[in-house]
């Protein structure tokens, strides 16, 4: 029993020993006696600590199962199993040390045992012998160790880092004969128990219970350890590739990271904030995206943790770019704007947002989300710049000439007519002379400063503004039916271009009836 390094356990185990060897050769003594109370009383405080501390452990395991699942939860119901075989035999055992106090009552004073006095065994020798070997209720007590021993086993099963625990098990309640000084085999309660007095059988009662609570313990730690190892296996990991953008331009440096990533299907959050929902321990996204350029994803995940909601927040982004819905078709010699008049333009960079672009030309000013107007000045041609700025803080640019071409002759028009008006007199002296642009894709307003009107036979008549003044009246007088009053020269101004007069108007005739 010396040697070695033991453990405080095993050292009282020894001396309890020691004690039973001294109590033969002292004739059991007073001292000897009290010796063995006081080993049961250490005894027995150290079971309620582990009771308390198993009580804490399971409660961890359970809360362990309930919040990750899996191994934890297997593990929880093996534990579980073990916590009823334990107590069942713990308080069998229990039940066996009343047997042992019959007759023995608790100092009053003191609220101990009379352990100085408790030098007999007749309850327990009369209880479990009898002169054929064990009694009834011997073998009970041989049936029921034999049974704790079996539901450990079944309850453990062939878990590899469970053996040493079964093998301890078995080591310390092996019910085999134990042979004697003189070499003869002797029943195991014959050995241990019979002749006893009832203060050395409590004692050894009670290393019993304490055999069974570190067998408890044992299993809850190994458990508790096996499942933490198991939840945190590689197996349930996934490298995963972490770009820090979706989308790259040619020549672009690609920048991001490797991660660990545990798929698991047990790792339930308790909430989910974020653009998707939670499939197999994963949040699976999925939103309409936005515009185009990079947009982020923020949320966040919150998780159980020993009865607390941990937060755990993450954020990505990515890069939208146009769908391609249509071809970009150009006629190499239509680049043309046209002056005096607001030549709406459309400028974009594929992939990158508007509000990172930038253009700029004489006559050139933003519309606001990649639209712009152009309203050319003087010159045949501009030059478009357009610089933009990707993602990484770079930026490209590009260029694009236009040819600047005036806006096309205008028609003269008598009350928005044009060719050959037919009327009587009286219509052409209240007309407004005007003018139109024929086949023209822009909406303009025209404004006709002046005019000539002619009638064969009469002197040209030169008019300001765009109606019929005193002098054409009188001309007009003596004119008659089928005569022809000739517009020309109409001066043809665009409004809201200043002093800009458009070219040479096209004449309109009336024909009097």
């Amino acid at each position: 029993m010396a040697g070695g390094k033991l453990t405080p356990r095993q050292k009282m185990i020894n001396l309890m020993y020691l004690v039973f060897i001294a109590m033969l050769a002292l004739n059991m003594s007073k001292e000897v006696l009290s010796a063995f109370g006081l080993m049961n009383e250490k005894f027995e405080n150290s079971n309620n600590a582990a009771q308390m501390s198993n009580a804490q452990m399971l409660s961890s395991l359970d809360m362990k199962a309930s919040e990750a699942g899996g191994e934890f939860a297997t593990a929880s119901i093996t534990a579980h199993k073990v916590e009823t075989i334990t107590k069942n035999f713990y308080e069998y055992i229990a039940k066996i040390k009343t047997d042992v106090l019959i007759g023995t009552e608790v100092d009053a004073e003191t609220g101990k045992l009379p352990y100085e006095e408790m030098d007999k065994g007749d309850n327990i020798d009369n209880l479990w012998f009898s002169p054929a070997g064990y009694s009834a209720k011997g073998k009970e007590v041989i049936a029921t160790v034999e049974k704790y021993k079996t539901d450990m086993k079944l309850a453990l099963g062939d878990n590899k880092k469970l053996a040493s625990i079964i093998g301890e098990v078995e080591s310390k309640f092996d019910l085999s004969k134990v042979k004697n000084k003189d070499g003869i085999a002797i029943d195991y309660l014959d050995y241990h128990f019979k002749g006893f007095p009832a203060v050395a059988t409590l004692a050894k009662l009670s290393a019993w219970q304490n055999d069974v609570k570190k067998s408890e313990t044992d299993v809850y730690n190994t458990l508790l350890g096996k499942a933490a190892v198991a939840a945190a296996s590689y197996s349930n990991y996934q490298a995963i590739v972490v770009l820090e953008k979706n989308a790259y331009f040619p020549g672009e440096t690609v920048k991001g990271k490797v991660v660990l990533g545990r798929y698991d299907e047990n790792t339930k959050p308790t909430s989910f904030n974020g653009p998707g929902k939670i499939v197999n321990g994963q949040a699976v996204i999925e939103m309409t995206a936005g515009g185009v350029g990079e947009q982020d994803i923020n949320g966040q995940f919150t998780f159980l943790e020993d009865g607390k909601n941990i937060p755990l927040k993450f954020s990505g982004n990515y890069v939208v770019v146009p769908r391609p819905n249509s071809a970009t078709i150009s006629a190499d010699k239509m680049n043309v704007v046209y002056r005096g008049v607001v030549n709406p333009m459309t400028i974009s960079f594929a992939g990158v947002a508007s509000d990172k672009i930038s253009a700029s030309a004489p006559g050139l000013s933003s519309a606001g989300g990649g639209k712009y107007k152009m309203s050319p000045g003087s010159g045949n041609e501009v030059v478009i710049n357009v610089s933009a700025t990707l993602n990484d803080g770079s930026k490209v640019s590009d260029r694009r000439s236009f040819r600047i071409k005036g806006i096309p002759s205008p028609t003269g028009t008598i009350r928005g007519e044009m060719g050959v008006v037919k009327g009587p007199k009286s219509n052409l002296e209240i007309a407004t002379i005007g003018a139109k642009l024929l086949d023209f894709d822009f909406e303009v307003g025209l404004t006709v400063e002046g005019f000539n009107l002619k009638i064969a036979g009469q002197p040209t008549v030169v008019v300001q503004g765009n109606r019929l003044d005193a002098k054409c009246k009188a001309v007009l007088a003596r004119a008659g039916r089928g005569d022809q009053v000739t517009i020309s020269e109409i001066q043809t101004k665009l409004v809201g271009a200043g002093n800009y007069m458009l070219p040479r108007t096209a004449p309109v005739i009336f024909e009097l009836q």
